[in-house]
């Protein structure tokens, strides 16, 4: 009898290890899976990659020019005037540029 207890007790400790081993997996995926859904519902990035041009302007009402900031189609940098809180970005698509080397 008391041999069977300790077979039954070694049946019963690799059960254990193996659900453990099991359980730790599963955590695991669990884990990946939920910083999977956190990075994709986290916001774009408003940074501006590739040729871009922001105006500046003199007031809110967005009439007067005074300024702009950017990168060309070639990777030039674009600069004049003045900066201010009141500006528009747009992306710029150059389809017909052939860039010097």
């Amino acid at each position: 009898m008391a041999s069977r207890l300790i077979l039954a007790g070694g049946r019963t400790m690799r059960r254990f290890r193996s659900l453990w081993n099991v359980r730790v997996l599963l955590a695991v995926v669990v884990l990946l899976v939920g910083v999977a859904i956190y990075v994709g519902s986290l916001p774009k990035s408003d940074a501006i990659a590739g040729p871009h041009l922001c105006t500046y302007y003199s007031s809110a009402s967005m009439k007067k020019a005074v300024g702009g900031r950017g990168v060309g189609c070639c990777g030039e940098t674009i600069s004049w005037g003045v900066t201010t809180l009141y500006f528009r970005c747009q992306t710029m698509y150059c389809t017909d540029v052939v860039c010097p080397d």
